[in-house]
């Protein structure tokens, strides 16, 4: 054999254990914690696979992602978190109800939340540039978001003064917006009437109730449960001819009136991104929380017309997309 062949094949016999050590290589796993349906919110899936990728990684080539769905049942989640632990997955994507069982569970495991509260607040991180412990995040601000949706809302309905509140009893996300909704309506001297709903049939009673009552407007709460029911929520709305404002577009695209919010896509696609940069070996303690910092406002003009509303060309020159 002639000494530039030996010394080539030196240098695979050297390559290949190298590289079957490679292959050899566990894939790291994700938990995917979510309180919502399996079959809803295929869009904020795609948005935190996208910010893996942009990190390195591809579901099912670099990464695997083990999916735990809690269908609207949040007691469930602390046995769904508890089940991620004992597989020993590499890390924890979740939401704010999902990122307490998952905080619960491991004290070791990385955990990256999406949540709409103040994650301080929560008692989620230590604060939101050294969070300490093995949890970090994404945080969308809807909760003081309150009161420009508000105002929002009277400049749409000038005559508005009483307004009903929907919300989710004991919900991690309307907790928040409770406390500044009695502030804020005090302040602008609005008469508040909160109803609870925690499912489907509870939802059609809250309406009957509003039928009855008849508020001048309704403001609905952040929660994962009620975006999941959004088509149900726009439909009744427009129905019983109440101007409602959500805090996501997700609302207004379902026919809904108006929105104003941080985009859930973009804080799923950070929540993918911080999560690539974990798997590649940053500490959760390390990485600052991100707060949203773009906002946007949403308005169904057809919605608008459909209620008899005139939207004010003031309104209309504010908002990022108006749906015709």
């Amino acid at each position: 054999m002639r000494r530039r062949e030996f010394i080539a094949g030196l240098g695979t016999a050297a390559a290949w254990p190298l590289a079957a050590r490679g292959q050899d290589a566990p894939m790291p796993v994700i938990g995917f914690l979510d309180p919502a349906p399996q079959d809803t919110f295929a869009d904020h899936r795609r948005a935190f696979h996208r910010g893996l990728k942009e990190a390195g990684y591809v579901e099912g080539d670099s990464v695997a992602i083990s999916y735990r769905w809690a269908e609207n049942q949040v007691d469930r989640l602390p046995e769904l978190a508890d089940d991620l632990v004992r597989r020993q997955v590499t890390l924890i994507a979740t939401t704010a109800a999902g990122a307490f069982a998952a905080k619960a569970a491991t004290k070791t495991i990385p955990i990256v939340f999406i949540v709409a509260d103040d994650p301080v607040r929560l008692g989620l991180v230590a604060s939101l540039a050294h969070p300490g412990g093995n949890l970090t995040g994404i945080n969308f601000l809807n909760a003081e978001l309150t009161a420009k949706r508000l105002e929002f809302l009277r400049e749409l309905v000038p005559s508005v003064s009483r307004v009903a509140v929907l919300a989710k009893p004991a919900s991690v996300d309307a907790e928040a917006p409770l406390k500044e909704i009695d502030l804020i309506a005090r302040a602008m001297g609005l008469q508040i009437n909160v109803l609870n709903a925690s499912n489907s049939r509870e939802i059609d009673a809250a309406f009957e109730t509003l039928a009855r009552e008849r508020p001048d407007a309704l403001l609905v709460t952040p929660d994962p449960f009620f975006r999941s029911r959004r088509m149900q929520l726009t439909h009744l709305a427009t129905r019983h001819a109440i101007p409602a404002a959500y805090a996501l577009r997700d609302y207004v695209e379902a026919g809904g009136l108006m929105s104003y919010g941080a985009s859930l896509m973009e804080a799923y696609r950070q929540a993918g991104s911080y999560a690539g940069r974990i798997l590649k070996g940053a500490k959760p303690a390390d990485l600052p929380v991100v707060q949203s910092s773009k906002f946007e406002l949403i308005i169904n003009a057809q919605t608008a017309r459909i209620l008899g509303l005139s939207v004010p060309p003031s309104l209309l020159a504010r908002a990022d997309e108006v749906i015709e």
